[in-house]
Formats: C-alpha cells, sequence, structure tokens
C-alpha cells in the first residue's frame, strides 16, 4: 500500500494571504476571532485556537481555473504557525465522523467511481488505497457536510 503524505498550504501562499494578497476571488480576506468550534487552520492543520483571529477566504488548490478546480471557503490562523509536518493524520480530520475523498489525474480531473464519503479513521487507508493506482496523482480531503476543502494527500517517498 502508497506511503502517503498530508501536504499543508505552501507557506509562501499563506504569507501573501496574511499580508494583503488577494483571494481565489480576488478578495482580500476577511479576518474574524476564532469562536473555537473547531475552526481548521490548513496551513498548520490544527484547530484555530478560541479568540485567536483567523481568516477566512476563497481558495481553489488547482494551478488553473478548469471545470474540475472547485473553490470554496477556508480558514487560516491570522497570526504566523508553522506549517503541518507530522506523521500521521492532522488534527483537522478528527472533528467530523467522516470525510468526503476524491481522487485527481495528473491533469488534475477528478476520477469518476474514486469520490467516497469515507469514516475518519478510514481517511488514511482509503487515500492510500486511490495513490496505489496508476491513474490517481493526488487526493483532496473535503468535508463530507460542507464540501470545504480539508487538505491534499499525496505520495510520500
Amino acid at each position: 500500500m502508497a506511503k502517503i503524505k498530508f501536504l499543508p498550504l505552501p507557506s509562501d501562499k499563506v504569507d501573501e494571504l496574511r499580508n494583503g494578497g488577494r483571494d481565489a476571488y480576488d478578495c482580500a480576506p476577511e479576518r474574524v476571532r476564532s469562536s473555537g468550534s473547531r475552526n481548521p487552520c490548513r496551513h498548520c492543520l490544527d484547530f484555530v485556537p478560541r479568540d485567536a483571529e483567523m481568516l477566512i477566504l476563497a481558495y481553489r488548490p488547482f494551478d488553473h481555473v478548469q471545470p474540475y478546480a472547485e473553490t470554496g471557503p477556508i480558514f487560516l490562523c491570522a497570526d504566523e504557525c508553522a506549517a503541518w509536518a507530522g506523521a500521521g493524520v492532522p488534527p483537522i480530520l478528527t472533528s467530523s465522523p467522516d470525510y468526503l475523498l476524491k481522487g485527481y489525474t495528473a491533469e488534475q480531473r477528478i476520477r469518476y467511481g474514486t469520490g467516497r464519503v469515507v469514516a475518519k479513521e478510514d481517511v488514511a487507508a482509503y487515500a492510500a488505497e486511490l495513490l496505489d493506482r496508476d491513474d490517481i496523482s493526488f487526493v483532496d480531503v473535503r468535508s463530507a457536510r460542507n464540501n470545504c476543502f480539508q487538505v491534499r494527500i499525496v505520495r510520500s517517498a
């Protein structure tokens, strides 16, 4: 079975957004206080602490606009946080009972038949199963309820 790695948003992109950069819709990120209700930061892959400032913005985790390039809201810690580099499943994938996983080709197109809602304890195993396939380049994890992008999973060396 494929070894997998969870990818945080790139630090240079996150730094740009924190310093006045524009989101996928060319809007400034909104700055709000976290309610502490498990707002998942897509950079540290942990939850924004209660009452800490966070950013809400539109994000498209694809290189180009194309029919399969979904865009949606995400949260980021407004203050500097370390990019996820841990082993295992990151904390942001522990707060829901299940998640939507989809496999994508090298051309960043959904591979039909791969989309599946899986229990949180099965996320890593299903991603590894998909990444064992030659036609899958990466797996995106999304909220099973709101379809928000959570994290990308790739093969690990």
